[in-house]
């Protein structure tokens, strides 16, 4: 049985000087560039949620990988998005509906230095070049937390607000803070995405929960050697988020 791996980004730009906050979620320019292009060199292809879901369905097979980004941000149209058509690669990322042309105001109780997201006219320019935009929730919450009711208006509303903005379906979703139960994964095949990624560390394959599906974070201290191991290796499998 052949697995995939999907790719989890955050920020692609220079990390703060230290003390700050969070800098593993940062991976320099330079350093994606020098990934992405070691994928295609090793003859990888990578894909955004879209473009993976038929392997994920067992409909395909191929030496192909999943491409995703977490929030949201100008960075990623700014320094991943060139490398990523340079490549021929596709990628996903997920967005907060009511957080576009704003900043990651939910990391700013951990101190978290503040970055521009992508307004609505930047989230069509990542999607016309190709890209995908998936859902993040509207708000960047925590499900677990809010009540069946609104936790299911943030995960539908988030997908209907995109829907209209971008003029295109919205199908695939991710749990803010890798935080879901159970009754969050029947609650995004309700609002009818047709899967939903997680943190919890591994490769997929055919035939994995679509609603569960695990991803392999690359971070600032993921250097070369050990981005292959986790590619090339089932060396996540079994790490904690």
């Amino acid at each position: 049985m052949q697995h995939y791996a999907i790719l989890t980004y955050h920020q692609i730009e220079m990390a703060p000087p230290p003390p700050a906050a969070f800098r593993s979620l940062y991976v320099a320019p330079a350093s994606f560039a020098r990934q992405m292009r070691w994928l295609q060199n090793l003859g990888y292809r990578g894909l955004s949620m879209r473009d993976l879901l038929p392997y994920l369905r067992g409909e395909k097979v191929g030496k192909v990988l999943g491409l995703t980004f977490d929030d949201g941000y100008c960075n990623n149209l700014q320094y991943a998005l060139p490398v990523l058509q340079e490549c021929g690669f596709t990628a996903t990322c997920y967005v907060m509906s009511q957080l576009l042309g704003k900043t990651n105001v939910w990391d700013l109780e951990n101190g978290v230095v503040q970055a521009d997201l992508m307004s609505a006219a930047q989230i069509r320019q990542w999607a016309q070049a190709g890209m995908e935009i998936g859902a993040h929730t509207q708000t960047h919450c925590k499900l677990p937390h809010m009540s069946d009711d609104d936790a299911m208006r943030q995960i539908a509303a988030c997908k209907a607000d995109l829907a209209e903005l971008l003029g295109e379906p919205v199908a695939h979703f991710c749990y803010p803070y890798g935080l879901y139960e159970a009754r969050h994964a029947v609650m995004a095949q309700d609002a009818g995405y047709q899967s939903a990624t997680t943190t919890h560390r591994g490769k997929v394959q055919a035939g994995s929960d679509l609603f569960q599906l695990r991803r392999i974070p690359v971070v600032r201290s993921t250097y070369m050697p050990q981005f292959l191991l986790k590619l090339l290796t089932g060396y996540e499998n079994g790490k904690s988020a």
